[in-house]
């Protein structure tokens, strides 16, 4: 016959005080009342392995904090769970690592990890746009936030306000992100699904709108405008570039003297710098050279081409460009963006070939077949192109209105 074990009272556990060795104290069902040498009293579990029959030994916890009747409670507990075949310590390690991949896996951390990838496939200046979208919007609110607890609902209550005051755009933004966010999370395992899917529907759509811009026959008058407006040198200068490189305002306002080709004739601008990620260089003509040579008392020492009034360490500003235009009065006309839209404008219709245009414009084929076939940027095709433009814009500025070495310049201040 089995021997019967006895089960424990609570003054038998109050009265067990230490010995040379430690020593055990049953109380039947596996349930072990542990007595240290040091003092320390600890409840364990005792049972065989419901799969492989080993023998396991579980704490439970330490008395008195741990009572004898929650002690027998969680004994019953395991028991119950080797019933059914599940090993009660492997149950409970796997319950603590999911609630500390829970508490370690918030929304910030995983938006950090995916800005970590995210940064390298676009330029610096978007980047920097991403991550402060996140900081203004998302992060005051839902920064600690595990990420398996994020909800539509959760996030559409977050933007509500966003949208009401017709930010529509940056909602737009906001949202495509957080998506990225949490496809990155379930991709890497650290969610089961991305409930904000289908959550540009709750929303309002922002209204597309073309970049503001000049048509052709407008260009004498905002070289007129440019001639005659109270800027700086390095800001009309910018502007020249930006308008003669057919460039984006950040990468106009980003040029290097040393991505500046003197040798070859042409201007490269790193990969890291450019939208798609992909260098592009363009031919230098004549006025371009103008341009940078009228800048070297100004930066000719520094790194940047076109560098900030305030701190000449970095690059002007890419909206400088954006903000004299509108004080010339270009308000709701023109954009910086917009002196690229004059540009493809102009030469397609003066019968450019469109890929010449594009290359130029440092487009990326949207055909992925074409694009894998045709990695040409067309360089010295373009050289002509880019010359027919330089000189168009100084046939515009009637000769005379061009920073690029013609009189009657109007240079306010330098920077």
């Amino acid at each position: 016959m089995a021997r019967k074990t006895t089960r424990l009272t609570d003054k038998q556990i109050k009265a067990a005080k230490p010995k040379d060795k430690d020593y055990v104290l049953s109380d039947g069902d596996g349930l072990q009342f542990r007595i240290r040498k040091n003092g320390t009293k600890q409840w364990n579990v005792n049972y065989y392995h419901p799969i492989t029959g080993k023998r396991i030994n579980m704490g439970l916890g330490t008395y008195p904090q741990l009572s004898l009747a929650s002690a027998r409670k969680l004994t019953l507990e395991a028991r119950e769970l080797i019933a059914l075949g599940i090993d009660p310590k492997e149950k409970r390690e796997q319950g603590k690592a999911e609630q500390a991949a829970i508490v370690e896996h918030t929304l910030y951390n995983v938006a950090c990890e995916w800005f970590e990838i995210k940064r390298n496939n676009v330029t610096e200046g978007y980047a920097k746009d991403i991550w402060r979208s996140l900081e203004l919007y998302v992060f005051p609110s839902l920064s600690k936030t595990p990420i398996t607890h994020i909800t539509a609902p959760m996030v559409i209550d977050l933007l509500r306000p966003v949208e009401a005051k017709g930010s529509l755009e940056t909602v737009k933004r906001v949202t495509q992100r957080l998506n990225e966010i949490l496809d990155y999370s379930v991709n890497c395992g650290l969610a089961p699904s991305n409930p904000l899917s289908g959550i540009r529907a709750a929303f309002k759509k922002p209204k597309k709108e073309n970049m503001k811009a000049l048509a052709p026959a407008e260009l004498p008058e905002l070289m007129a405008a440019i001639a005659n407006a109270s800027i700086k040198r390095t800001t009309r200068s910018l502007i020249e570039w930006q308008l003669h490189t057919m460039t984006r305002p950040n990468e106009a306002s980003g040029t290097r003297w040393e991505e500046i080709d003197l040798e070859n004739n042409q201007w490269v601008i790193p990969a890291e710098r450019m939208k798609k990620r992909k260098e592009h260089a363009i031919p230098l003509t004549p006025q371009m050279l103008a341009i940078l040579e009228s800048m070297k008392p100004i930066s000719g020492h520094r790194e940047y081409v076109f560098p900030a009034d305030r701190d000449p360490k970095k690059p002007t500003n890419s909206q400088t460009a954006n903000a004299a235009l509108k004080r010339m009065g270009f308000a709701g006309r023109l954009v910086s963006h917009g002196l690229r839209s004059i540009a493809s404008t102009t030469l397609n219709e003066q019968g450019y070939d469109s890929d010449l245009v594009e290359a130029a414009l440092a487009h990326v084929d949207k055909n992925e077949v074409r694009r894998a076939y045709n990695r040409t940027d067309y360089l010295e095709r373009r050289r002509p192109m880019m010359q027919w433009w330089s000189e168009h814009i100084i046939q515009a500025s009637q000769g005379t209105l061009s920073i690029t070495g013609y009189k009657s310049l109007k240079v306010v201040g330098n920077e």
